[in-house]
């Protein structure tokens, strides 16, 4: 079972293709920055907690970004896929090039019906 936390009632766990709105203070001027990526760790507990998203760059260069749970300019965080994994770190997926290194397996939402 992979980790998980909440976010203004929603959960978020390794695996997740999340969006995060994060607002940047640039020269007295606010703006709202996305950063869209895999969640690939979750640590710590309580106030204290972060979680670090990976997404590919240009020219195929990872990048990488901590985030603190607690952190007052997170505005929004947005799931876009579930990802169903079976450990709570995803570090393998440093390592993976291309399409790769973002394919996660999606959570299925059906239900079987007797």
């Amino acid at each position: 079972m992979a980790q998980h936390f909440s976010f203004k009632d929603q959960q978020i766990s390794s695996g997740d293709t999340v969006r995060i709105h994060q607002e940047i203070i640039e020269g007295g001027k606010k703006r709202i920055q996305i950063f869209e990526g895999i969640v690939i760790a979750i640590k710590n507990r309580g106030i204290g907690q972060s979680f670090t998203v990976r997404k590919i760059g240009a020219n195929s260069v990872g990048v990488e970004k901590i985030f603190p749970v607690h952190l007052p300019s997170l505005k929004k965080i947005e799931v876009k896929r579930q990802g169903d994994v079976r450990r709570s770190k995803l570090y393998y997926l440093r390592d993976k090039v291309g399409k790769a290194a973002t394919r996660v397996k999606e959570k299925s939402t059906f239900t079987q019906t007797k």
